[in-house]
Order: structure tokens, then C-alpha cells, then sequence
């Protein structure tokens, strides 16, 4: 079964005094798919998985795989896998589809980037992601604040490779080169559905600044690689799904990942289908075929699930390609 972090449940005294989803609670309540035998996840409760999420708690840390109720939780948090999320837990964007909450953030903290970087040389980590909730209330979206814990992590585990997802930085002249100038490793911006469905599912995001936004990472160093990925059950059609390929390719994005939507509550975006496996390898194969570096289709895939392996994979792939040139 599908574990799904409930943030709302527990004693009456412990749960948030505001709505978790404030832009939602007035929409009606859509229905929840039946999951098929497929989507399958393992359940958190290792001896691992406690000393990770005591080394999160100890150092007073939000993780995306705890505040998006990712599916996958208890597989990477037993090897001891876990992606920060940087700025807070409070987004100010409202997509249909994410489970993050909404409203107005705290003032960053400063000390966070330290904090981050003592988790990872706890944890051992060899490759970590960091990801952040939007920050549209910011100057310069977060991007300083993302060099830093980049920098933070580089003094303290000068081995360990960085992977970064960001948000869009829409608006905010300047502030991808800050982040580009701290040389992460990997740099992922979700693309997250096809163009049609933007205005309902990611309303506060422009899907072709956001391509244009992995573009110009690999413009102002090719060295990084970008990667970038969707879900689908959203209501696409298969031909949108390979135009977006089309699209990323364009971009010179290296890395595509694609998973199923997993709807959080009632109130987010209803399921239109859950694919199959068989088609999950269709998309797999398409993707392999337009020329990724790297490819990840199935129905559990999420942005930063095994991306320690993943990483290693990638940089072969790209020897092998240079050498083959």
C-alpha cells in the first residue's frame, strides 16, 4: 500500500490551529481513486529509518519527503536518504497537486544552511538534494539562501556530491546565476504537467519559463546537469507527454524523470487515471529514444528517489557519450 504522511492527525491539542490548505478548504471534495495492485510502497519503521528521522528532528530540519507525503519515504529513509527542504514548510504558491502547505512564510532562518550541512556529514551522506518551498515573498526567490546551504554543505562534506530542485524564480532577475555561480552538481526544476493543464494544476507557474529557466543553466555552465520531471493521471494524453520530452530536449535537459500522481486529500486535484506499468515503459522507451542521458518512468518514480545511484549512472552516461563522440 501507498503510505501517506497524515500531518493533520494525532491529539486534538497537537494539530495546526489554521487549515494546512486555506485556497482549498471551499472547493468540493472530489473522489479518491481505488489504487491498483501496482502502486506499492514500503512502509516506514526500520531502525534506520528512526536514526534518520532522529538526526532530521535533532537538527530541527523540514524534509520534502515528510511535508509532500512522499510514497517512498521509508525505502530511502532506511538507507538513510532523505531531501531537505530548505526556507521553511510554508509555500507561497498553491498548486492543485501538492501537498505542501500554504500561506505566508516565516523570515528565513540564517543558521539553516549550518544545520543542513551537519545532517548530511551525519548521515554520510555521498550525494544529497536540496529542495525549497516558494518563496515569491523574497527578493531574490531564495537563491542566496540556496548558494548558501550549497557552500555549507561543500566546507563541511567537500565529497559529497549536490543535487538541488528549485522553484522557478519567476520574476526574480539575477537570481538563477546566484545559484548556478555555487556549482551545484545537479540542478532540477520540475516541469511537474503538460502546457494545456498549467492553469489548473501549477496556476502560479509559466511552463515555458520554466524551460527556459533549465536552458539557461546549461548556457551558463554545461557542466551542471538539469534534469527535470513530470506526473501524469493529471488529465494529459499521451501526445502531450512526448511533446514535453520534445520540449525538454530542446532545452538540453539530461535527465527525465516521470511518476504517478498520488492525489494528497480530497480537496487537491482529482485522478484522471492511474498508467500502467507496461505503459510507464512506453513512456521509458519514448524518453530513451529522444536522447536523455538518463530516464526514470514508473508509477513510484519521484524527483530525487534514488538519486545517489542515479547520479553515478548519470555521469557515466555522459562519459560513455563523450567517448562514443
Amino acid at each position: 500500500m501507498t503510505v501517506v504522511i497524515d500531518n493533520l492527525s494525532g491529539e486534538p491539542e497537537k494539530r495546526p490551529t489554521k487549515p494546512r490548505h486555506p485556497e482549498k478548504q471551499n472547493r468540493p471534495d472530489s473522489a479518491v481513486l481505488r489504487k491498483p495492485s501496482w502502486i506499492r510502497a514500503k512502509a516506514p519503521g526500520s531502525a534506520a529509518y528512526a536514526e534518520t528521522r532522529a538526526i532530521v528532528k535533532e537538527n530541527n530540519l523540514v524534509t520534502v519527503c515528510e511535508e509532500a507525503a512522499c510514497p517512498n519515504i521509508g525505502e530511502c529513509w532506511e538507507q538513510k536518504h532523505a531531501t531537505f527542504m530548505i526556507m521553511g514548510e510554508t509555500c507561497t504558491r498553491a498548486c492543485a497537486f501538492c501537498n505542501v502547505a500554504t500561506g505566508v512564510p516565516l523570515p528565513l532562518d540564517a543558521s539553516e544552511p549550518a544545520y543542513v550541512a551537519e545532517a548530511v556529514a551525519k548521515l554520510g551522506l555521498r550525494h544529497v538534494v536540496i529542495t525549497s518551498v516558494d518563496r515569491d515573498d523574497l527578493d531574490d526567490g531564495g537563491a542566496q539562501h540556496f548558494a548558501d546551504t550549497i557552500n555549507a554543505i561543500r566546507k563541511v562534506s567537500p565529497t559529497t556530491t549536490v543535487e538541488i530542485l528549485t522553484p522557478d524564480f519567476l520574476r526574480k532577475e539575477g537570481a538563477l546565476e546566484i545559484v548556478v555561480d555555487a556549482k551545484p552538481d545537479v540542478f532540477n526544476h520540475n516541469l511537474e504537467t503538460v502546457p494545456r493543464l498549467y492553469l489548473n494544476i501549477r496556476p502560479g507557474a509559466r511552463y515555458f519559463h520554466s524551460l527556459n529557466l533549465l536552458q539557461r543553466v546549461k548556457q551558463l555552465d554545461p557542466e551542471i546537469f538539469t534534469k527535470s520531471g513530470i506526473m501524469v493521471g493529471l488529465g494529459e494524453a499521451r501526445e502531450e507527454v512526448m511533446q514535453v520530452m520534445d520540449d525538454m530536449r530542446s532545452a538540453d535537459i539530461d535527465f527525465i524523470t516521470i511518476g504517478q500522481y498520488l492525489q494528497p486529500t480530497r480537496k487537491h486535484a482529482p485522478i484522471d487515471k492511474f498508467w500502467t506499468p507496461e505503459e510507464f515503459d512506453g513512456l521509458a522507451t519514448q524518453a530513451r529514444a529522444k536522447g536523455f542521458l538518463m530516464v526514470s518512468a514508473t508509477p513510484l518514480t519521484r524527483s530525487s528517489h534514488h538519486a545517489d545511484a542515479d547520479f553515478e549512472k548519470l555521469k557515466a552516461a555522459r562519459l560513455a557519450k563523450q567517448q562514443k563522440a
